[in-house]
């Protein structure tokens, strides 16, 4: 009987606590729920707040532990860390974290709106962690989203609908460097009514069909590559492109004559001592490309190349136009549109130091405005139009 008693009390006691492991703490307040943090904790990923999306997603499980959106959501925060590790020790030890809570998440999922919602984010693992082979491995969990069948759009708290899976498949392809798979996927977003990932879908379609016309007579560096896929490019990535793809040196050397008797920059930079991009950068300096000379620091009292400062598109301009006029020999180019009575651009006024340049590049096929005819001069430019842009100067200017 007393062997039976003590039985019974461990029953009890186990099913306590596997009952309080499965169900949680108790929730606070009607929004102290799993759902609400989830999607609180996906929304602060968009606007970068890995850390507090973390707390977020760590309240839900501890609301509910096998809650696997939000099991998910932890495999996301620690994909996003393995990107942001330098150490490769730690590096993989966030990687590892994130596949065991991506695993958790997809076991744990209760019917298809849940293990979509996990294999869409298994894409997006894979995209930020990018071990080898992981384009492949995102491949997988594509395949696998879109042919559940029972996925419901109210069930899916933040990706709404499955051209969430076409959308970050194409963001999977674009980080891999495979344009024109990218391109097809985005178009599947594009194909289906307008939603939730229409918007950054059509902004990403944009760019990859850039870099593909841009690519379309010639082949890529491992540098062109890199660039292209940029947010946002900076100086340093400019001098790359130009001496990369458009072989700014033995161009300039065989068209203009060398700007220094030695045929060298008049000095180096501090900034630029043991930069990635010194020798692309020194040579921008030493042909002295307008839009890529040193600027002069008030703080060190000495002339800096400023590599990771951006540049925007104006600068752009005038990098293109000082080389269509250098390599064309017609320095007619720098003044052409001085005086010119009206803009075509919204954002440009005839007056603007930048206006001739803007209307070279333009004017050259170099460059686009926006469909409303604006410039956005002070936007800085991506990877992909600094690409385009570069390659069909390459083109206009016939050099192979």
């Amino acid at each position: 009987m007393r062997r039976y008693l003590i039985f019974a009390v461990i029953g009890v006691v186990a099913a306590m606590f596997f009952g309080c492991a499965k169900t949680g703490i108790k929730p606070m307040s009607d929004e102290d729920n799993p759902a609400h943090h989830y999607l609180m904790g996906m929304q602060m990923i968009e606007k970068g707040q890995i850390n507090e999306a973390a707390t977020r997603f760590d309240r839900a499980v501890k609301l509910e532990p096998d809650y696997a959106p939000a099991l998910g959501g932890l495999a996301l925060v620690a994909a996003i860390r393995t990107e942001a590790e330098t150490d490769k020790e730690h590096k993989a030890v966030e990687l590892e974290r994130a596949v065991d809570r991506l695993d958790k998440a997809l076991d744990k999922a209760e019917g298809d709106s849940q293990k979509f919602s996990g294999m869409v984010t298994g894409i997006r693992v894979w995209t930020h962690a990018r071990p080898k082979n992981w384009i492949e491995k995102a491949e997988k969990y594509h395949r696998r989203a879109i042919k559940l069948s029972k996925v419901k759009a109210e069930e899916l708290p933040y990706y709404k609908g499955k051209e969430a899976a076409h959308y970050f498949m194409g963001a999977a392809y674009f980080k891999a460097y495979k344009f024109r798979e990218a391109e097809g996927a985005l178009s599947d977003v594009l194909s289906l009514a307008p939603g939730k990932w229409h918007e950054p879908a059509n902004k990403l379609y944009k760019r990859v069909q850039k870099i593909n016309r841009a690519s379309a007579n010639f082949t890529m560096t491992d540098v062109g590559k890199k660039i292209a896929v940029k947010d946002g490019v900076v100086r340093s990535d400019a001098a790359a492109l130009l001496v990369d793809e458009v072989h700014l040196d033995k161009v300039m050397a065989g068209r203009i004559p060398v700007p220094r008797a030695e045929g060298k920059p008049d000095f180096i930079p501090a900034d630029v001592v043991g930069h990635l991009f010194k020798a692309e950068i020194m040579t921008a300096l030493k042909w002295r490309v307008r839009g890529l000379e040193p600027i002069y620091d008030q703080i060190s009292k000495a002339f800096l190349f400023y590599p990771d400062k951006p540049i925007t598109r104006l600068e752009l301009a005038f990098v293109l136009e000082d080389l269509m006029m250098k390599i064309s020999g017609d320095e007619t180019l720098a003044t052409k549109y001085i005086g010119q009575g009206s803009s075509p651009y919204p954002d440009v006024p005839t007056s603007a130091a930048w206006f001739n340049a803007v209307m070279t590049a333009v004017t050259r096929g170099l460059m686009e405005p926006e469909l409303s005819g604006a410039f956005r001069p002070h936007d800085v430019a991506d990877g992909a139009e600094l690409l385009l842009a570069v390659m069909r100067m390459r083109n206009v200017m016939n050099i192979n």
